[in-house]
């Protein structure tokens, strides 16, 4: 099983997008990096779980599940930082290959020390990137192979059929 772990405010603050948004409102920054990651999730079947720390969302602790991501908020005096090594020990073991994106590179120092791989959010980006291109070229392939009716007709049969539709034969 593969597992990504986001240290979210890192990753706003790195993508161009969600750092508009997040200029704007937090809370919008933070709902598009859960729905990228759902869409991360669901095409790469990795299991993704985001952490938020509580420098903007003061208050206690609290998890939940959105769009079948994993999204933790750290108690107030709580790093994400901290909350994501917990983690790490907690998920890591020899089925399991642990991923954390972040580009705060202290966090990669430990993570490392723990066994888990970084991704940068740079790297990140680039495979949210890719995946969200083969989804595009995916639905245009299946766009075009889908014929408009199982029966060829003609221009003037598919006309009276139009008009009997909308009722003026």
């Amino acid at each position: 099983m593969v597992i990504l772990v986001v240290d979210g405010y890192n990753i706003i603050g790195a993508w161009e997008e969600l750092k508009r948004l997040k200029e704007k409102e937090i809370g919008q920054a933070r709902d598009r990096l859960i729905e990228i990651m759902a869409e991360y999730q669901a095409y790469s079947g990795h299991k993704v779980i985001i952490v938020f720390d509580a420098y903007y969302v003061k208050g206690v602790a609290s998890s939940l599940k959105k769009y079948k991501v994993d999204v933790i908020f750290t108690k107030e005096k709580e790093t994400a930082d901290e909350c994501i090594e917990r983690l790490i020990k907690k998920i890591k073991n020899i089925k399991t290959q642990v991923y954390v994106a972040t580009s705060d590179y202290a966090e990669q120092r430990t993570i490392f020390g723990q066994g888990a791989l970084r991704k940068s959010a740079r790297e990140l980006l680039i495979e949210v990137s890719d995946i969200e291109r083969e989804i595009e070229a995916s639905i245009e392939i299946h766009k075009n192979n889908q014929s408009s009716s199982k029966i060829t007709l003609d221009q003037e049969i598919l006309e009276k059929f139009e008009k009997m539709r909308r009722g003026e034969t």
